[in-house]
């Protein structure tokens, strides 16, 4: 059995974060600066009182109104998510709930982030084709903006909440030799782990000690979960690893670069993407970026690219799409998809 992306839809919070806003906080930032260096106007912030499972509850919606499928005809749902509701339960069995999926489906949660969307799809893929799946609902969802402090411009200026639906489902269409999502390559340095870490929050560097009264906080702002990403040494890692990626790729696809119709990177920043695609030789018309009204959404940023790239006719049925995620573990992953939506999509 092999399985198709069907569908995608996704959630954007409405409260803006504009560059006019974050210069004001610096005399070393002008609005101009920041979009020359991230090639991004403005950030989506999620509101306060909502969550990640909040984002991706409306992404959901969104999917089963375009009359795809039905919350009952879901059999499985994945949710890709670095900031969920709770240490537990699992944010996807509350959103299952939410959703009115069947309680016969199964849910669970994976952290991973910038890599997160082509991990999941590895999983819906592998879910569907051994049969134990024929829809899943895979979910990314990200509230990063709550680990950001106010006047931390080296990643306010980058990161946006989002969440995204995305329908993976068996693909009548395809065959062994050219099935719809496939063939994956991964990869891992957790050495790179603490170039981009929240440290306070859990248990290793808790915050507070556990058991202890938190009813009412005085912690001092530095004792809060906050985000932090050495952005050089980031980008090292990216120019070497996403290219050796692709070799590997290709290598392993039997394909080149010309056979890809479109290839769809995480939405880093507009700095990185451009540096990369000078780099791999790949030509502007067939390299996507939709992250200047939003930001860097994490795992969701490859779907939300995706279905802009869908609706602007950049990606059409029957071409090959070539996604590739990198970022936070240090993780890193690529996948073909051969671009078969349903109908209504």
């Amino acid at each position: 059995m092999t399985s198709r992306i069907a569908a995608i839809e996704y959630c954007l919070p409405t409260t803006l974060l504009d560059n006019e806003a974050l210069a004001a906080l610096s005399d070393r930032w002008t609005p101009q600066r920041i979009r020359a260096k991230t090639g991004i106007d403005t950030r989506c912030i999620v509101d306060d009182g909502k969550s990640s499972s909040d984002l991706a509850v409306d992404a959901a919606t969104k999917l089963f109104e375009s009359s795809v499928i039905t919350p009952d005809e879901i059999d499985f749902v994945l949710l890709c998510t670095q900031t969920p509701d709770y240490f537990l339960p699992t944010t996807a069995c509350l959103i299952q709930n939410r959703l009115g999926i069947p309680s016969s489906s199964g849910a669970l949660d994976f952290n991973l982030g910038c890599s997160g969307y082509i991990y999941g799809l590895g999983l819906a893929h592998g879910l569907v084709s051994t049969g134990q799946a024929r829809n899943v609902l895979l979910l990314t969802a990200e509230t990063y903006t709550r680990f950001i402090g106010e006047n931390d411009l080296n990643v306010r200026t980058i990161f946006g909440d989002a969440a995204a639906a995305t329908l993976v489902q068996a693909n009548p269409a395809a065959s062994d030799d050219a099935p719809g999502i496939g063939p994956f390559v991964y990869g891992t340095d957790g050495s790179g782990g603490e170039k981009l870490i929240v440290r306070k929050g859990a248990f290793r560097e808790a915050a507070r000690p556990p058991g202890s009264d938190n009813t009412e906080s005085s912690e001092a702002d530095d004792e809060q979960p906050r985000l932090f990403m050495d952005g050089p040494e980031i980008f090292v890692f990216t120019l070497t690893a996403v290219p050796d990626l692709l070799s590997r790729f290709m290598k392993q696809s039997g394909m080149s670069v010309d056979e890809v119709d479109r290839f769809v990177f995480h939405q880093a920043n507009g700095y990185m993407l451009e540096h990369l695609r000078s780099k791999l030789e790949i030509p502007e018309e067939k390299f996507v970026v939709e992250m200047s009204d939003c930001g860097n959404t994490v795992s969701s940023t490859i779907p939300i690219a995706l279905k802009r790239a869908m609706i602007s006719g950049q990606v059409r049925p029957g071409q090959n799409v070539l996604l590739v995620g990198f970022g936070v573990g240090y993780s890193w992953g690529a996948v073909l998809v051969r671009w078969n939506p349903a109908s209504s999509q």
